[in-house]
């Protein structure tokens, strides 16, 4: 009898899975965390079931120990086929999807206690423009040193000479405070004849096994309250509920909504956390000891011990879709772990994707609508402005047909909200001497002026720079003029027109953590801002009583391009911002800016035909087999030499295998050509349904060496063709 090992999949996606040695008195299973060495490394690991996982077998004797075993729990058998599954559907390694179910290191560890750091209010006696800087970052903020230091862009010298001058001071946190526990019948709410009705079909489900329910509610109708119940139910059987929103930003107002309904915050789970909080609410979750997480995508990969409920709120946003490492969509992630756990999911929205759409219509999921507004409330009438036929004067953005209504909702004391999904001034900066446009050195990209902070900015990869006094091109000095505008540009606009109005912009700018978010929500809940500009930051998840008017700035700017899914987006977005209106004892109405206003969009949001807009675009999508009636799926190539990236993707394409019910696109330049200094070239497959085309691509790239300089990626079911 051989001496006993184990399979250890390691979080080095480079390595495959590892056997070891189990030393004597050490238990061991599948799903185990534990250290394991590889040459002078301690690398962290779980151990995974042999036959399910091949590896080339190695003899007894040239087995290494493991070094520990963690004092976490084991990640749970469903938790392990979701991550293989993930690895699998996403062409991922499976390291990478164990990393977001260890995401935080710390955690790992035994209790302990934390030093953070924290602004005293004292200034320092020598003061550096680092030093400076690095205050005004960290005004109101709590962290490590290394928390800090990345929040505020300065190194770690910086701070802790501002620790010796007094300016930041230590305190110590325990890791492990005992978390509070929601009351399911805290406050019950008084929910309408319709609302309780779902309510009940959506509490039956918890303890049932897998049950998919798409819950279709319009805007204002109450679907947070309605799932609130089947929480609630949850909780009453002992079982962790898990919610996911698409905005960090969004997080504190749902909070508040979480503690007024069970009497205690939720667990929280969103990248603007410090390391303490991490650890202890992934500690909590583990456990069990959190019973309600409310987060990010990325808390959908965590180890809840016993997970009886994943609600999905917006479940139609796009960011819910991973853009980079492990390109998950966790909308289909979410019902995948739900039927691994067999248990019900939740997806909630005014709007549902059609993909949601056609799994209801072919029976894989049910669904629960809400046709009706809260307490009486209306849905608000829709207007199109024809730009053509009212433009504004030269120069300005808004038409004078909804300047007068933003002058008569002043008059009445009433909130408005203009919605333009364009961050900064100006989208684009030009000389007016020879022509020339400011681009991103790094990105096939216009820099985007962000009068605010007097800087030009990349919004692909963050590059910024002051804006030039003299043309780059030309020499020519005050030359360079700002074209087309943004919502900084709007909000000069309306301060030119209605100076004592007190105007708030709302971008992820300046609203880009829950903190920020609640002090916008105070401000707006207590009557302190009469003029909202945003972008799709504020198009959800609001509630604001007294906001009675919606403008959008440029209806016809997200229907452009080449992306299957525009239309429905720009549908989901003039939608979502709209219900932003009346949603208390007002009647709200939405003025639409287009230069277009017979657009098979614009059309079915004035008539509020929103069902014949959704059957036209099936059609669309079924005559021409896109998802979800066919399959896509994106091979992007890039290397830091342009040649390279050619190269590599001419060989790549050059080996596409012919395949019955499977058409290959490409390789060209991808629209972004060049991102963060590497070149791009992009290959678009276009399969019929039935394909297995994760296999296809696998073996198809298997036979390609691309050497370590190239990188390529395989963008399954992508939501971005850029």
């Amino acid at each position: 009898m051989g001496v006993p090992r184990v399979r250890v999949v390691t979080l080095n996606a480079a390595l495959g899975p590892l056997d070891y040695r189990v030393p004597a008195g050490m238990d061991v299973e599948p799903g185990s965390v534990v250290v394991a060495p590889l040459g002078p490394r301690q690398l962290v690991g779980v151990v995974w079931e042999p036959e399910r996982l091949p590896t080339e077998e190695v003899g007894d004797n040239r087995l290494r120990p493991l070094t520990a075993l963690l004092d976490v729990p084991p990640i749970a058998a469903p938790l392990r086929r979701l991550a293989e599954w993930t690895a699998d559907y996403y062409l991922s390694p499976l390291a990478s999807v164990l990393r977001m179910i260890l995401p935080s290191s710390s955690a790992l560890e035994g209790s302990r206690q934390l030093t953070e750091y924290r602004p005293t209010g004292q200034v320092p006696d020598r003061m550096t423009p680092q030093r400076l800087k690095a205050l005004a970052a960290l005004e109101g903020r709590q962290g490590t040193i290394r928390e800090l230091c990345q929040h505020a862009q300065v190194s770690e010298a910086v701070l802790r000479g501002l620790v010796h001058a007094g300016a930041l001071e230590p305190v110590v946190v325990e890791a492990d405070r005992p978390l509070d526990c929601p009351d399911p019948d805290f406050a019950p709410p008084d929910l309408s004849d319709e609302q309780r009705s779902a309510a009940a079909s959506l509490s039956a489900a918890i303890g049932k096994g897998f049950d998919p329910v798409l819950l279709d509610g319009v805007t204002g109708s109450g679907k947070t309250e309605v799932y609130f119940e089947a929480v609630a139910e949850a909780l009453r059987q002992g079982r962790q509920a898990l919610v996911l929103l698409p905005e960090i930003a969004l997080t504190e107002p749902f909070l508040k909504r979480f503690q007024a309904r069970f009497g205690c915050a939720p667990v929280a789970w969103h990248s603007d956390l410090r390391s303490s909080q991490r650890r202890r609410s992934w500690r909590a979750i583990a456990s069990g000891e959190a019973k309600v997480t409310v987060g990010a995508r990325s808390a959908l990969f965590l180890p809840y011990r016993d997970l009886g409920l994943i609600v999905v709120d917006e479940a139609h946003e796009p960011s819910f879709k991973q853009e980079e490492g492990v390109q998950y969509h966790a909308r289909d992630v979410a019902v995948m772990r739900a039927k691994f756990e067999d248990m019900p999911v939740i997806l909630s929205s005014a709007t549902p994707a059609l993909e949601s759409r056609h799994m209801v219509e072919i029976g894989r999921y049910r669904q629960v609508t809400l046709t009706r507004r809260f307490a009486g409330a209306t849905l608000p009438a829709i207007k199109a402005i024809d730009m053509t036929q009212d433009p504004p004067p030269r120069g300005r953005w808004l038409a004078p047909g909804l300047v007068d209504e933003l002058g008569a909702n002043l008059e009445a004391g009433e909130q408005s909200l203009l919605f333009l999904n364009r961050r900064g001034f100006a989208p684009l900066t030009l000389c007016r001497h020879c022509g020339h446009r400011v681009q991103c050195p790094n990105c096939t990209a216009w820099m985007v002026e962000h009068r605010l902070m007097h800087r030009l900015a990349c919004h692909h990869c963050g590059h910024v720079m002051p804006p030039p006094r003299a043309c780059p091109e030309c020499g020519e000095e005050d030359s360079l003029v700002p074209i087309g505008p943004g919502v900084e540009r709007i909000a000069d606009e309306v301060a030119a027109l209605f100076p004592d109005a007190r105007t708030a912009i709302v971008t992820s700018d300046t609203i880009w953590s829950p903190a920020r978010a609640a002090e916008f929500v105070a401000a707006m809940e207590a009557n302190r801002i009469d003029i909202v500009i945003g972008t799709q930051l504020v198009t959800k998840g609001y509630h604001f009583p007294n906001l009675t008017l919606v403008g959008v700035v440029d209806a016809d700017l997200g229907l452009s391009g080449g992306d299957l899914r525009a239309a429905e987006r720009s549908f989901q977005q003039i939608q979502q911002v709209a219900g932003r209106a009346g949603r208390g004892d007002k009647p709200g109405r939405v003025l639409v800016q287009t230069h277009d206003p017979d657009a098979p969009v614009i059309a079915a949001l004035v008539s509020g035909d929103g069902p014949g807009f959704y059957a036209a675009e099936t059609e669309a999508r079924r005559e021409a087999a896109m998802p979800p009636f066919g399959r896509l799926a994106a091979i992007v190539v890039s290397a830091e030499d342009g040649s390279e990236a050619e190269t590599v993707a001419r060989r790549i394409g050059q080996a596409a295998p012919s395949v019955d019910g499977m058409a290959v696109f490409g390789p060209a330049p991808a629209p972004l050509a060049m991102l963060r200094g590497r070149h791009r070239q992009r290959i678009l497959v276009h399969a019929a349904r039935s394909l297995d085309v994760q296999d296809v691509i696998r073996d198809w790239l298997a036979g390609i060496d691309w050497g370590a300089k190239v990188r390529v990626s395989v963008d399954v079911d992508p939501y971005s063709f850029l």
